[in-house]
């Protein structure tokens, strides 16, 4: 194997899982460790930008101090050199925790959730954002894309590459007041321009599960600014307008969650999720849709969970044998 495919002498690089604008993501060994690992290349066009180069940096710091098991974990950073190409810079990365498994995008795309499953998703994603916001950091880009689902069934949040850390503008991955994120699941204070804060990312959540619920996102349009004038200017359709199981408790948390005004939205993860699972429990346990057993209670803010699913120590992504490919099944993706 030639050396640009082995950076920093440890991490061998394998296929591709995703690509982005800014960096390319790859599975691959870790020799020293023997255990598979995803590995984020900043692309090389951009190597020699400072820009680009911070803004890697920053999501390696960012996530190497967010420890919970519905966070992807950060192993290492690093900078490669190609020694026959010395007149190149050198190329930063960041090693990851492989996460096995597929996106919750790849997993709508194959057909609907039951209800149990969809509020045990969200429930999952609203720990780790409580998690994440305590500990300053709001991610500012959720979505069905950057939250995986493990082979186990957990969940975990993805991709902090524009992610703003702490209440200071200018400690963000990217320049402030710019419109950053995904028109479909952004908050209409992201759209206006203003700093997001944790109640942003929250908006973003209720938009994830809308989607969950329906199999679409509140608002569908032909272009960005059409998504972004709908999140400013109109309301959502109630969700059990496209499924019917949908209990008029859950229609509230969701116009709730959707609130215009982030005064008037849920001011925190737990108490989004708190207000969930007590509408969980007025499900029809005849439609296959019971939640009240096996939804995990919100659990204590540091503290990892075990579900009925497997433990935490399940979710790690060692892998004695390469893992098996499959194109419609992506690992940690972000880029």
């Amino acid at each position: 194997m030639s050396t640009d495919r082995v950076l920093g002498g440890r991490y061998e690089l394998r296929d591709v899982l995703g690509r982005g604008g800014m960096a390319i993501v790859h599975l691959a060994r870790d020799i020293c460790l023997e255990r598979w690992v995803a590995v984020k290349v900043l692309r090389g066009e951009l190597a020699r930008d400072p820009l680009f180069r911070g803004r890697l940096r920053r999501e390696a710091q960012t996530v190497a101090g967010l420890h919970h098991p519905g966070i992807v974990s950060v192993h290492d950073v690093g900078e490669h050199v190609d020694d026959s190409r010395a007149d190149e810079p050198s190329v930063p990365f960041i090693v990851m925790e492989y996460v096995a498994g597929q996106s919750l995008r790849a997993r709508l795309r194959e057909g609907a959730l039951t209800l149990e499953q969809s509020i045990q998703h969200q429930v999952e994603v609203l720990s780790a954002l409580e998690f994440s916001h305590r500990a300053g950091v709001v991610h500012r880009d959720i979505k069905p894309a950057n939250v995986m689902v493990t082979p186990d069934g957990g969940t975990k949040i993805v991709d902090f590459g524009i992610a703003r850390v702490g209440g200071d503008p200018g400690a963000t991955a990217t320049q402030p007041h710019a419109l950053l994120g995904t028109a479909q699941y952004l908050s209409p204070e992201q759209v206006r321009g203003e700093i997001a804060d944790a109640r942003s990312d929250l908006y973003s959540a209720g938009c994830l599960l809308y989607e969950l619920l329906t199999g679409r996102p509140p608002f569908v349009g032909d272009n960005p600014v059409v998504l972004a004038y709908q999140h400013v200017h109109e309301d959502p359709r109630r969700a059990s307008a496209y499924r019917t199981e949908v209990t008029p408790s859950l229609d509230t948390v969701l116009v709730t969650a959707l609130a215009k005004d982030r005064n008037d939205r849920f001011q925190s993860a737990r108490s989004f999720s708190e207000a969930l699972q007590s509408a969980a429990k007025g499900l029809n346990r005849a439609d296959g849709c019971a939640a009240t057993d096996n939804v995990v209670p919100f659990p204590l803010l540091g503290h990892a969970t075990t579900t009925s699913r497997g433990s935490t120590a399940s979710r790690t992504g060692h892998s004695p044998s390469p893992p098996a490919r499959d194109e419609k099944k992506a690992t940690t993706r972000s880029a």
